[in-house]
């Protein structure tokens, strides 16, 4: 049944031309060089230390790593972070 309605949520945003992580509650990721993170769709922080950054998703989780790392904004789904990223992670 979730399949379906993700086929369904899919094919609709194809035929309307949506953007898919409007859609289907998939996040955003912006980038900018490797000083500024903006994750939009998350659930909320699981882990936050200057070193680590531990978001939960829909599907997964999402871990940034880096140095001097901090919460420049936070909002019910978006989050903004800033520091020295070294590396993002994706977990199923």
């Amino acid at each position: 049944m979730r399949q379906l309605t993700q086929k369904w949520k899919q094919m609709t945003a194809n035929m309307l031309d949506l953007p898919q992580d409007v859609v289907q509650d998939i996040p955003r990721i912006t980038m900018i060089g490797n000083v500024q993170l903006y994750v939009e769709n998350h659930c909320g922080v699981l882990h936050f230390s200057s070193e680590m950054l531990r978001l939960q998703l829909t599907r997964g989780k999402l871990e940034v790593s880096g140095k001097e790392l901090v919460i420049r904004a936070i909002l019910t789904e978006e989050v903004l972070i800033e520091g020295i990223i070294a590396d993002i992670r994706y977990m199923p």
